[in-house]
């Protein structure tokens, strides 16, 4: 344990496996997908995932949300949708002869869109004061979300027709974006071998809305030492000096980092944060937020190639562990 820290409390070292447990019931494999999920929830973070259609992106999300135990809605973002079928909107009632708020799904806890960049950009628009002030402003009139809020959406990668690509300012809004692969072929046989049992099955409520805010206390109590500090400080600030970016990490991707390091630390039992829990969540913090060059682009790099480069070469610091 680092030196000058607490024990961390039970509940934290209990919860989170219980929900990845409770969660594999009926999601085979994925585990290292359950437990980013549990660290963007620590973290007050929002996560999209990307991957191709029937891979269990919606149904993993559905099943992390009913583990949770609060209130969930799913929207199905298509281009029709309009921003108030998203917030809501006030309607006249009659009987009082007065204008009454119609609170649309945005209001829960857990929000699954479904397809995202399906909406066009005026409706995608619309999440973009509530993901980040967790905030609705409606005809002139501001609402609060009750905590926990998190939204998780999923996006088609392969689609070109009827795609409104995310823009910049939705994207950085994002703590995470996870790729969700294919499964292993030892994976797929399961899956088939244990077809009924799985369909048959039912996810337990393992939170609740008072458990989850201490989770997310217990999180924001993690020891971060000087030295992790400076090595966060550095990661951003080399990606926004490297040639092969137009641009680099926000301050806001600089605090996502910081925050999910905490709450990766506390799935692992440990209350103080090292090195490789920065590492960890690096590349699902920055993965998405950085524009490569053209010249860069057309070499076929990926972000990802810069921010391990990056990763390999920013020093790690030494951190005393007693």
């Amino acid at each position: 344990m680092s030196k000058g820290v607490s024990e961390i409390p039970p509940l934290a070292m209990e919860l989170p496996e219980r929900v990845i447990g409770e969660m594999s019931k009926t999601v085979v494999g994925k585990k290292g997908l359950m437990e980013d999920l549990l660290i963007a929830l620590m973290a007050e973070g929002h996560v999209v995932l990307e991957g191709v259609p029937g891979i269990a992106k919606t149904y993993v999300s559905k099943t992390f949300a009913h583990a949770l135990g609060c209130r969930f809605r799913r929207i199905q973002f298509t281009p029709d949708i309009l921003p108030a079928d998203v917030l809501g909107s006030y309607i006249f009632d009659q009987r009082k002869g007065q204008f009454k708020l119609r609170r649309g799904p945005i209001f829960s806890n857990v929000v699954l869109i479904d397809e995202i960049n399906r909406g066009t950009p005026k409706t995608q628009s619309a999440t973009l004061e509530v993901m980040q002030e967790r905030q609705v402003t409606i005809e002139g009139k501001t609402h609060r979300l009750d905590r926990p809020f998190m939204v998780l959406s999923t996006v088609n990668p392969i689609e070109t027709e009827g795609i409104y690509p995310l823009v910049t300012s939705q994207v950085d809004r994002f703590m995470f974006k996870l790729n969700v692969d294919y499964p292993s072929g030892g994976e797929d046989l399961q899956i088939l071998e244990n077809l009924h049992a799985i369909e048959k099955s039912e996810v337990s409520q393992i939170l609740d809305k008072e458990s989850i805010l201490q989770l997310i206390s217990c999180s924001e109590n993690v020891h971060v030492a000087p030295q992790i500090k400076d090595y966060i400080v550095n990661i951003i600030s080399a990606t926004r000096v490297n040639p092969a970016l137009k641009y680099g990490g926000s301050p806001r991707a600089m605090i996502h980092l910081y925050k999910a390091s905490k709450a990766r630390a506390l799935t692992s039992k440990r209350n103080y944060v090292i090195p490789d829990d920065v590492k960890y969540v690096a590349p699902k913090v920055l993965n998405h937020r950085l524009a490569l060059t053209p010249e860069t682009e057309a070499e076929g790099t990926q972000p990802k190639d810069i921010v391990e480069k990056i990763l390999s070469n920013v020093p790690i610091p030494k951190t005393e562990v007693a």
